[in-house]
């Protein structure tokens, strides 16, 4: 008899490394981390000096006192320009991801969805119709061979 031999952790490893969804994991981190300076540059440069309009351009030093004596770093504070900050950046980031990458993609996929239904669809017919001249074929035959045996 013989015995399967177990793979090594190594090649056990470099499987789990060739896989496809770990190889795109790995390409979507770092798009993502690239994506991520893109959107902190938006915010920076175009958001902040929006909100700058206002008030600061600095979203950071938008805070609120909780204590009665507030100065500089004393007291509690809450920082609610930094949530609003990052939370600009998330519905950013959010808004490009959507219409740029799964608006697109999902309208490409919707398109191949439908042309595969239409190509199914008429092989269908093309399945059919052989299908309809095989028993025209089988009903010619059999009415053939029922003449021929009238003949006999």
């Amino acid at each position: 008899m013989s015995e399967k031999k177990e793979p090594s952790v190594l090649q056990g490893f470099k499987a789990f490394l060739m896989r496809g969804n770990v190889v795109d994991l790995a390409v979507a981190v770092v798009i993502g981390a690239a994506f991520t300076n893109i959107v902190n540059a938006v915010v920076k440069g175009i958001i902040n000096p929006v909100v700058g309009a206002i008030g600061t351009k600095n979203l950071d030093h938008y805070s609120s006192c909780l204590s009665s004596a507030c100065r500089g770093e004393q007291g509690i504070q809450i920082m609610w320009g930094s949530v609003l900050g990052a939370t600009l950046s998330f519905v950013i980031t959010a808004a490009v991801v959507y219409f740029l990458m799964v608006l697109p993609m999902a309208k490409y996929l919707a398109r191949q969805e439908a042309r595969r239904k239409a190509k199914e669809g008429t092989q269908e017919i093309i399945e059919v119709t052989e299908l309809e001249v095989l028993k025209e074929i089988r009903d010619a035959l059999v009415a053939q061979r029922g003449s021929g045996h009238d003949r006999q």
